[in-house]
């Protein structure tokens, strides 16, 4: 029988944490409510052995800062406090001391004291824009409004979650291949600012004996040797040139210009913001948030700024009484395909669900891409290394070899 850690909270709001056998989470859900324990969240993997538990525990005290995962787990966590039919405040009190986040836990203790003074929860988490998003807060204030605030809670969690999951995925995806091209880059920079130089020595006074591809190493070895102080300096330039234009409203305009023009990064920009204005925008709509507000929403939240200025064309076309479907067709960014289904939606009456499948199909679409890009990346990035040594060590036998050839 499998072995569940779990997080719960009994009646009095004291946080317990441990472990139990059952079938599956709902079995262990169901043996934490018979001890009269609410739970909060239940996770398999009990077999963790306690080194581990504790560098984990380390690692994550170490960061102060509110991730984006904290705000997913504070959410999911509140949602299942509601649930269990906990009041608001009593739900804060007991995440304010459960947070394994030490920033995360100032945060529910400072919303706590202001919903204790009788502030709406949006309002308190609206005090803390670093964490919450004006996204989060306007879909809290929609469930308030609502009276929905334990199903927008756990929708909201839902959302954040898939947005962690494909995050997580590209991270741990990318990486082997920057490792390999780390590991490449100091392997190339040894040989060049410190082996090829000690064999340099035993070229000198050859001239014109030396073959020209050892030449060329010997001359680019020595600028690496010599100027590497300039190499730096020159990418610190080139970096803080690119910030600075990125930074201009028109040099951002035209980098995500050419981002989308590229012929792969195009590809993978449009499909990732074309999921993410779907699944936030069904997402607002789900939870009774009016249309042209929630457009104004999604254009925060897209990276693509020729994609987020599209969208005010959109809301324009929206509130002068056009359909969505069409609106999006006029701007000639979002795909075809999405297009189509969320014409289907509108035709239905279920819009925001076909929103939401759009995001599912563009997602999935994403991950299938990122893993045929990065399969095929990591054998070019090993042929290009063994490409770039191997020629260096061929230029440097070559120079050896031409030893034999000077007259004595």
């Amino acid at each position: 029988m499998p072995s569940f850690q779990y997080k719960a909270s009994d009646t009095s709001g004291k946080i317990q944490k441990g472990l139990i056998d059952a079938e599956n989470e709902m079995g262990a859900a169901s043996l934490l409510q018979k001890k009269g324990l609410i739970p909060i969240r239940i996770e398999q993997g009990g077999n963790q052995n306690k080194a581990d538990s504790d560098i984990i525990g380390f690692l994550k005290k170490a960061s102060s800062r509110v991730k984006s995962r904290d705000v997913m787990l504070f959410t999911q966590d509140l949602a299942s406090l509601l649930a269990a039919g906990l009041p608001l405040d009593k739900a804060l009190l007991v995440l304010s001391g459960s947070s394994e986040n030490q920033a995360m836990g100032a945060i529910i203790r400072e919303v706590l004291v202001a919903v204790q003074g009788g502030a709406y929860l949006s309002v308190a988490l609206s005090r803390h824009p670093s964490a919450f998003s004006e996204f989060y807060i306007n879909m809290i204030r929609a469930g308030e409004a609502g009276g929905v605030l334990e199903k927008v809670l756990e929708r909201l969690g839902t959302f954040l979650e898939t947005g962690q999951e494909l995050r997580e995925f590209i991270s741990s995806a990318l990486v082997y291949p920057i490792f390999l091209l780390v590991a490449g880059g100091v392997s190339v920079a040894i040989l060049m600012g410190y082996v090829i130089p000690k064999f340099s020595m035993i070229f000198e006074g050859m001239g014109s004996a030396l073959p020209i591809s050892t030449k060329i190493l010997l001359f680019i070895s020595n600028g690496v040797k010599n100027y590497w102080w300039l190499g730096l300096i020159m990418i610190g330039a080139l970096v803080w040139g690119y910030k600075k234009f990125e930074s201009t409203q028109n040099g951002r305009i035209k980098i995500d210009t050419f981002k989308l023009k590229m012929p792969i990064l195009g590809d993978i920009i449009q499909k990732s913001d074309s999921a993410r204005f779907s699944r936030t925008l069904g997402t607002l709509l789900q939870s009774g948030v009016p249309i042209l507000d929630a457009i104004k929403l999604v254009k925060e939240i897209i990276s693509n700024k020729v994609i987020a200025s599209s969208l005010d064309s959109v809301h324009k076309r929206v509130k002068e009484g056009d359909r969505l479907s069409n609106a999006l067709a006029s701007v000639e960014i979002f795909p075809f395909l999405a297009i189509q289904m969320i014409t289907v939606g509108e035709e239905s009456g279920r819009m925001d669900e076909m929103l939401m499948k759009v995001a599912d199909n563009y997602e999935k679409t994403l991950r299938n891409l990122l893993k045929r890009l990065i399969s095929l990346l990591e054998p070019a990035l090993i042929l290009v290394m063994g490409v770039v040594v191997g020629g260096i060590v061929i230029s440097m036998l070559l120079g050896i070899f031409s030893i034999n050839d000077i007259p004595m």
